[in-house]
């Protein structure tokens, strides 16, 4: 999977992410578990929208991601607005060095990226290393209903002005898993014309049960599953899961 162009196309696509919802989620959650420090490792940053976000909100924030380009779209996003964010080019499987925190935030279904059970499992260890007692670990993942049900052998498609992509989704081989087969359509300001660049993107998860009992193993209390920004559990039909974790 390469980010190469994908980066810089990538806020036209995220245009309506609900940032301001996981910042009013993870307020929330803050005061309701009483977390005294406001350090955040912000994981899977792409181009630091929502790091951003958690700087102006008066957080002590630092961002990682995977690739070289999403962090220098965020890098150059936060210093034009004036905030001095460190960002980390590392694979959240193999976090190392980065200090401790009070929360670390997975968004925007960034873990499904993880290939391997190992790798979400080693996530969830390093995550945990990451974190002083009584941290909270907050982030969401596609359910299971969404990648065999929404996902898989279904083409999505949006025509803007600027930016438009064909989306196709096909099963992986592992279970609960779907790859993601996209052409993008990108217009150049200066002829009008439009670049075509493609992507593949592949994504797994896993059922809640599972998820649960790799965090237990990883040093965490699971203290909310929720149906994505809903204060409610999930039901069958649920696409998108949230998960409130404390480090035990």
């Amino acid at each position: 999977m390469s980010y190469e162009r994908f980066a810089y196309v990538y806020d036209a696509l995220m245009k309506n992410a609900p940032y301001e919802k996981w910042l009013q989620l993870l307020l929330d959650k803050w005061g309701k578990y009483d977390v005294s420090g406001k350090k955040i490792l912000d994981l899977a940053c792409g181009t630091g929208e929502f790091t951003v976000e958690l700087a102006r909100c008066g957080f002590e924030v630092a961002g990682v991601d995977l690739s070289e380009e999403m962090l220098s779209v965020a890098n150059e996003k936060a210093s034009l607005l004036g905030w001095q964010i460190p960002f980390y080019q590392q694979d959240m499987a193999g976090l190392e060095g980065l200090g401790v925190y009070d929360g670390v935030t997975i968004f925007c279904d960034s873990l499904n990226y993880l290939k391997t059970e190992n790798d979400v499992q080693a996530a969830f260890r390093g995550v945990n290393e990451h974190l002083h007692s009584g941290g909270l670990f907050m982030f969401d993942v596609h359910s299971v209903y969404k990648m065999e049900q929404i996902f898989q052998n279904h083409t999505f498609a949006v025509n803007d002005e600027d930016v438009s992509y064909i989306w196709d989704c096909f099963p992986g081989e592992e279970p609960y898993s779907v790859e993601h087969d996209l052409s993008f359509f990108v217009r150049d300001e200066e002829s009008g014309l439009y670049d075509r660049f493609d992507e593949w993107h592949y994504q797994r998860t896993y059922q809640t049960e599972t998820y649960e009992r790799w965090l237990n193993d990883a040093g965490f209390e699971v203290l909310e599953v929720l149906a994505d920004l809903n204060e409610e559990p999930p039901s069958g039909t649920t696409e998108r899961i949230l998960y409130i974790c404390r480090k035990k």
